[in-house]
């Protein structure tokens, strides 16, 4: 299985495979297919704002997402991995240090998209 990138040491960033306390999220659990799990979830991310698809493979979702004002990008990642019926989850800001609490707040609406 593939891995999530690691978070920095800067809290602008939560992951649901690090065993850091401060980026600790945890993954989503499934019980569909692998396919229908994939179009859920990238579903349950484009509905967000200013969310674009960058990459998708058959376990892979890459997305970019930009600030309203002033343009930065933050990065989501997600694994569907089938094997534990699992999806893995990271949200990072790519620059600045604190992202008062922005990219736990999207991963959290996009749990609670992808469960409703």
């Amino acid at each position: 299985m593939i891995k999530l990138k690691a978070c920095p040491n800067s809290p602008n960033c939560v992951s649901s495979q690090t065993e850091s306390f401060i980026h600790q999220i945890s993954p989503l659990i499934y019980q569909s297919s692998q396919q229908q799990a994939i179009e859920k979830i990238k579903q349950s991310v484009l509905v967000l704002p200013r969310s674009k698809l960058i990459k998708q493979t058959e376990q892979y979702l890459q997305f970019e997402f930009k600030s309203c004002i002033f343009g930065f990008v933050d990065d989501v990642d997600i694994i569907v991995d089938d094997r534990e019926k699992k999806i893995h989850l990271r949200s990072a800001s790519r620059v600045g240090y604190s992202d008062f609490g922005v990219n736990r707040r999207r991963i959290e609406t996009i749990k609670k998209n992808f469960s409703s």
